[in-house]
């Protein structure tokens, strides 16, 4: 099969790899759409410590199952299904006590193993959810994030009528805003540097979208502050904005050696909450089934399709921020 190899950091190509083989509890999917993702592009850099090289990245993925292995269960050749990427050990004690994305063995399908950059993937089949039939391969490639925002949501305290302010319009910040929509806010604001995608924030229902919160009339701030951007400026300015007795989360993955600077005397004297919020946790079924009620505007957060042998222009277009949500057809060849 043909597949994208990451040989090592800053050095990738298109090449044919050996079929995957099922193992006992594994299935075969034939790649449909796979989306890239900012995780896929700190692997291609060299940025992720987990990823051992060469490995064939991809972690937002759907497909159709094409072969089972002996002990494979709740799936059968022909299903379509998205994929949880997450490969959690079941035996440390963040799995024992049911906090898996925390897992000490951490894991993930095209983070530290062989993912879905390509025309056929193996996986367990434990991992599989099976896809509404009105829903096309390019929105289930999208439930992976959307199952991100969801846990996401988890963390947060929900309450009806709440004021958010998202920081980053990119897919998942627009993500994030849906959701806060559906969740009842009262209002949701969105800050970005990119005008383009702060229009398309408001065609979906954003009720200020602006560079700087400086420029909303909200002198007392927000209930619920959400970080997509991973910018140590915007995580500084977001702390500046919540509420007394608010939220702020961290959502976007910042460097590991980002430091932020934020005033003890107020989270103390404010009772200000700070969460964060990792991967995937119990959430991939329900953003299934949120994905499949068009609760979120998919058509809209996907932008740009690209075949495999068109990756280092997929890369170019999402490093240039052109776009929102880009995505690879690995069984699609390049025009010529």
């Amino acid at each position: 099969m043909r597949a994208l190899v990451v040989e090592k950091p800053g050095q990738f190509s298109v090449q044919t790899v050996p079929d995957p083989v099922p193992g006992s509890g594994d299935v075969v999917i034939r790649v449909d759409a796979v989306g890239i993702c900012g995780t896929d592009i700190h692997i291609v850099e060299g940025e992720f410590p987990p990823t051992p090289y060469p490995i064939v990245p991809g972690h937002e993925f759907a497909g159709e199952v094409v072969a089972l292995g002996a002990a494979a269960r709740g799936v059968r050749v022909g299903d379509r299904v998205a994929v949880d990427p997450s490969l959690f050990c079941g035996h440390c004690h963040y799995c024992a006590i049911g906090r898996g994305n925390l897992c000490e063995n951490w894991g993930a399908i095209g983070d530290t193993v062989d993912g879905a950059m390509a025309e056929y993937v193996k996986v367990p089949a434990a991992n599989c959810y099976r896809l509404p039939g009105h829903m096309s391969p390019a929105h289930g490639a999208l439930v992976e994030p959307l199952s991100c925002a969801v846990h996401g949501f988890d963390v947060l305290p929900r309450r009806l009528g709440a004021h958010y302010l998202i920081y980053g319009a990119g897919t998942m910040g627009l993500l994030m805003l849906q959701l806060a929509i559906a969740a009842g806010a009262a209002s949701v604001s969105m800050v970005d540097t990119n005008a383009d995608r702060l229009a398309i924030a408001r065609t979906l229902g954003a009720d200020a979208a602006t560079i700087s919160a400086d420029d909303m009339d909200r002198p007392e701030g927000w209930e619920i502050v959400i970080d997509c951007s991973g910018t140590v400026a915007a995580i500084e300015d977001g702390l500046s904005r919540v509420r007394r007795g608010g939220t702020y989360q961290q959502f976007g993955v910042a460097p590991a050696a980002a430091r932020a600077t934020i005033s003890p005397f107020r989270i103390y004297n404010d009772e200000i909450t700070i969460v964060g919020s990792m991967a995937v946790l119990h959430s991939f079924g329900r953003a299934v089934e949120l994905m499949g009620e068009g609760v979120v505007d998919a058509d809209t957060v996907i932008t740009h399709d690209f075949a495999l042998d068109e990756f280092a222009d997929a890369l170019r277009t999402f490093r240039a921020g052109t776009g929102r949500k880009i995505q690879l057809h690995p069984g699609r060849r390049a025009a010529r």
